[in-house]
This record gives C-alpha cells, sequence and structure tokens, in this order.
C-alpha cells in the first residue's frame, strides 16, 4: 500500500487500515500487509504504521541504516536499494557492503532500478548480472524492476533472488490486472522449481 506523496497509487491510511482488517480476517495463512514510504519524515511514517498496522514499512528513499532501525521498533523493514545501469565492479562491492549492514540490522532488501526522483514502480529493469554476481556471493534479497509475466522467469534464473516484487508489470491501463498476477506467480513458481531441480 503506497503512502509516497504524489504517486498515483498513493492511498489513505484510513483505507490502508480497512485493507489491513481485511488481510486479517481473511484465515489462519492471511497475507502479511506492506506500506511503501519514500524519504518521509520518521514521524509521519511511524504514525501510518501505528494507525493502518502495516506488517512491513518498504523504505524506497534513501533512508540511512539508522532511521531503517529506528522504524524496525514499530513494523519489519524492506529497504530498497537501487542499482543504477552503469554499475561496475565497485559498485557491485559497495552494494554488497550495503546489503550485509542492513540485513544485519534486521532488514529485508530488495534491489530495484534507479530513476532520479522516482522511489520504485518505474517499470524500468536494471542489469541482472549485477544481481547474479550478489546473489552468488551469498547475498539474499527481493528483485524489482520492470518485471513482467513474460521477464520474470529469465530475471529468476539470471539474478537468484529470494524473491521477486511487481507492481507495474501486472497491470493494464493502471489498474492490476488479475490474469496477470496469475501469470506472473505461475511462471516465478515454474522457474524457481525447475532452478531447484537443477
Amino acid at each position: 500500500m503506497v503512502f509516497v506523496p504524489g504517486r498515483r497509487r498513493r492511498i489513505d491510511p484510513d483505507d490502508a487500515l480497512i485493507i489491513r482488517n481485511g488481510l486479517r480476517g481473511s484465515g489462519p495463512k492471511a497475507p502479511l500487509s506492506v506500506g511503501l514510504f519514500g524519504d518521509q519524515s520518521l514521524p509521519e511514517v511511524l504514525d501510518t504504521i501505528e494507525h493502518t498496522g502495516v506488517d512491513f514499512a518498504q523504505l524506497c528513499g534513501e533512508e540511512s541504516l539508522e532511521y531503517c532501525v529506528r522504524v524496525l521498533g514499530h513494523a519489519r523493514v524492506i529497504k530498497v536499494l537501487h542499482v543504477g545501469n552503469d554499475a561496475h565492479s565497485n559498485a557491485v562491492e559497495t552494494l554488497a557492503g550495503q546489503i550485509d549492514a542492513f540485513t544485519a540490522a534486521g532488514c529485508v532488501v530488495t534491489l530495484d532500478s534507479q530513476v532520479p526522483g522516482l522511489h520504485g514502480g518505474t517499470g524500468e529493469t536494471f542489469d541482472w548480472t549485477v544481481a547474479g554476481r550478489l546473489s552468488a556471493s551469498g547475498r539474499h534479497f527481493l528483485l524489482a524492476g520492470g518485471l513482467t509475466p513474460d521477464s520474470v522467469p529469465e530475471a529468476i534464473a539470471v539474478a537468484k533472488p529470494w524473491g521477486v516484487d511487481v507492481s507495474s508489470g501486472v497491470e493494464t491501463n493502471g489498474e492490476k490486472d488479475h490474469a496477470k498476477i496469475r501469470n506472473f506467480v505461475a511462471n516465478a513458481k515454474r522457474i524457481n522449481r525447475s532452478a531447484e531441480v537443477s
């Protein structure tokens, strides 16, 4: 659930609370809820978490490790790290260090494409071989950035992420498309199963 000001998908915290309550009431295996934030003040983020009761805060801006640790006292944290398409060996080493630091603090890390002025949801990919090198070195992360039902098998095969994150890639005319969501999940599971067998 997006809480970043100015984003097309942004929702009101009262609506988010209704959604969160609906999820929790859906049964013993209810999905967890995620609130997306980007470079917002800490009091605003903590107030929104308290009001909505989201399980995770996905921090998509330039939030510091200290900032993330303070949020961890109120919700689990997914910290998004942005990867430019000009990533070189030094950039990979820097990303590895960032992943290690945020993971050691208790955060889940997502790698997403870097687009100036945007906090995710860009629909653009980055060089998945960069993520593949990080995965090969033992780093665990979620992969985001321009994933679609058609591209997710290759993305998983190359990057070998712990999981995948999608939004605009399963939309039609700006609305979530149920058929695309089902295809995305099926394709992600299929490539994951084949990787486990080989």
